[in-house]
């Protein structure tokens, strides 16, 4: 199983927040939207980074209240880590794990094409998992 079925079942429309937001800003567009991270995207449409909540908690255990009216692009994440529709949700986790982050932007052919969280994988191998046990006790059953 890969990214593109995720991405099937969540979609593909993906928040974005210029990097000149402030902090408050993008702290109510998480709020608001009930994530947890948001794509901080130019004019352009390109990619710049990415805005999470432990962004804005480092900042303001380091900076105090001060740093919300600071942009976001002080505090974003700056070192994209992509996987793209066709990378198996496996490589997917252990990519999450290794590097540490919780989201990861979808990128195919150079574009922005989804935005995947821990969460969204969890929730798919859940799923499946379900999926399979259910087959294998009506298999049993039957046999």
């Amino acid at each position: 199983m890969n990214v593109a079925a995720i991405l099937a079942e969540k979609g593909r429309d993906v928040i974005t927040i210029p990097p000149g937001a402030t902090l408050i800003e993008a702290s109510h567009v998480l709020t608001e939207h009930r994530i947890g991270a948001v794509v901080v995207a130019g004019e352009d449409g390109q990619v710049v980074g990415v805005f999470s909540e432990r962004d804005l908690a480092r900042a303001v255990s380091r900076d105090g209240s001060t740093v919300l009216e600071r942009p976001v692009s002080s505090v974003m994440t700056r070192a994209l880590i992509t996987a793209s529709s066709t990378t198996h949700i496996n490589a997917l986790m252990e990519l999450m794990t290794q590097k540490r982050v919780r989201h990861i932007i979808i990128m195919d052919e150079g574009r922005m094409s989804g935005f995947v969280s821990i969460g969204d994988v969890v929730k798919r191998k859940i799923e499946t998992a379900e999926a399979e046990a259910g087959a294998l006790k009506a298999y049993i059953e039957t046999a």
